[in-house]
């Protein structure tokens, strides 16, 4: 791992068998998910942000191996309102759980709990800059819809500026020579530090400004992603951009049939609800896997594989 002890803070530090030999443990959680293996350890979930599906799906994993969850969904309860620094809160949790949970606002702060705890972190979000383990479960739906991870097209559309997803997923696709197009309004492109990445690291990439059918046509996989608007400092700005890139049912016509369109969820707009019901919709279904993978990702960080 990229970090002290098995902490999981970026997909950087692991190299392409680390992450396939993940994917597999998560193919045998999905295959039998209720286990004893946490029975007699305490998982912590520090959420200084708000959460449902990754906070849900790490608390179920916990439960569903046989081990106590302990933690907050809301900062405002906490000391840290009084002023408790970041690292006072991650050393008195550790005194309580054998794994920390983290998600937090600002970029760069779950290395920095990783650097201090004496126990392991895992990234659960921070900032615009990585979410790991919602890469994990991205990486797991492609594989289990496409039947491989090599060679695909995939089009990240949306906020790319701001979307630790998207950021995370150039990381761990580095080894699988993937085609990207990043589809985006000028405000929300791709950030020079990513491209910069890919050109390094041999990714392949195109950029677009609209989102069209001859693109769509060509994917694999149509990552949509939501324009946060806790992000923006400027609103009026985000009312700009805001439905610069809606999907609709229609726009799939014509498309390959291994086509599967992804979402980190929560949905706004950016997904009309008529797609739903298209064979081609997979984000409920890309959710679900996240428990699968975060009961991996979590025996891993504690040495239980």
């Amino acid at each position: 791992m990229d970090n002290t002890g098995r902490s999981l803070i970026s997909l950087e530090g692991l190299d392409k068998k680390d992450i396939l030999w993940l994917l597999d443990q998560a193919a045998l959680f999905e295959a039998q998910p209720n286990r004893k293996i946490l029975d007699g350890k305490i998982v912590a979930t520090l959420f200084f942000e708000p959460s449902t599906r990754t906070r849900l799906s790490f608390e179920t994993a916990v439960n569903r191996l046989g081990g106590r969850v302990i933690g907050f969904s809301d900062a405002a309860t906490t000391s840290s309102t009084k002023g408790e620094t970041l690292k006072d809160t991650i050393m008195m949790v550790s005194n309580y759980a054998d794994l920390i949970i983290m998600r937090h606002y600002l970029e760069g702060a779950a290395k920095y709990a990783s650097e201090v705890s004496p126990v392991p972190i895992i990234n659960a979000g921070d900032g615009a800059n990585q979410h790991p383990s919602q890469t994990m479960l991205d990486l797991y739906s492609m594989r289990k819809t496409q039947g491989r991870l090599d060679n695909l097209n995939i089009c990240l559309v949306g906020d790319l500026k701001y979307g630790r997803t998207v950021h995370s997923m150039l990381t761990a696709m580095r080894f699988f020579n993937p085609t990207f197009h990043f589809i985006s309004p000028d405000e929300l492109k791709m950030p020079e530090e990513y491209k910069e990445y890919c050109c390094i690291n041999g990714i392949k990439f195109e950029e677009h400004s609209i989102l069209d059918h001859e693109t769509i046509a060509q994917a694999d996989i149509l990552y949509m992603t939501r324009v946060q608007k806790e992000r923006f400092t400027d609103l009026m700005e985000y009312e700009r951009v805001k439905d610069s890139f809606i999907l609709k049912n229609s726009m799939l016509e014509g498309t390959k049939d291994n086509l599967r369109i992804m979402h980190p969820l929560p949905r706004v707009n950016e997904i009309s609800q008529d797609v739903d019901s298209n064979p081609k919709a997979y984000f409920f279904q890309q959710a679900k896997n996240g428990l699968f993978v975060r009961e991996a990702l979590i025996c891993n960080a504690l040495n239980l594989l």
